[in-house]
């Protein structure tokens, strides 16, 4: 038997939050949301994990400190040091405080960058990827609501279309996954 995916859409994100709370509370595994804005609270109710995005944000901050700390101990010390204003240039202890800009800025220019680049990794969503939306209309002012029947096996699916249309919904599109 081939894996259905079942697209249930909605036109008001208050409609598609009262239809996830009634589908999770007849154990019923929502899939993934589309929409156009972010729906507070649905990552709680179809229970999405938290991202670990933060955890990287500050990684690639130690690392754009440590790098900052580096190319600028290699450049203003090792390779062309030079007396700038009476500081020592035989130290980069002494002049620490007169960098602490530059080691901020590039904190955060190589947080921001790999947090964006590590986002689009991670969604798929880098230029010239395919895009994973079921219908352009989630882009614009419909709410779709994703199930997959594979993840639903404990339900029969006569139960399934049923409580799926007790939901309110707008349109239902069934997919056959190969």
């Amino acid at each position: 038997m081939a894996d259905k995916v079942i697209f249930a859409m909605y036109d008001d994100d208050d409609k598609l939050m009262d239809g996830a709370k009634h589908l999770v509370a007849n154990d019923v595994k929502v899939s993934d949301v589309y929409s156009p804005m972010p729906i507070h609270g649905i990552d709680s109710i179809i229970g999405v994990e938290p991202t670990r995005l933060a955890i990287t944000a500050f990684m690639y901050g130690l690392t754009g400190t440590m790098l900052a700390i580096i190319g600028i101990r290699y450049m203003m010390i090792v390779d062309w040091p030079m007396n700038i204003g009476g500081k020592p240039n035989f130290s980069l202890k002494e002049n620490m405080l007169s960098f602490v800009p530059i080691f901020f800025e590039f904190t955060v220019l190589c947080a921001a960058h790999g947090m964006a680049i590590t986002y689009l990794i991670r969604n798929k969503t880098l230029p010239g990827m395919p895009p994973r939306n079921p219908d352009p209309r989630t882009t614009d002012d419909k709410f779709v609501m994703e199930i997959k029947t594979s993840e639903n096996t404990h339900i029969k699916e006569s139960v399934l279309s049923k409580l799926i249309k007790d939901t309110g919904f707008l349109e239902i599109e069934e997919k056959s996954i190969l």
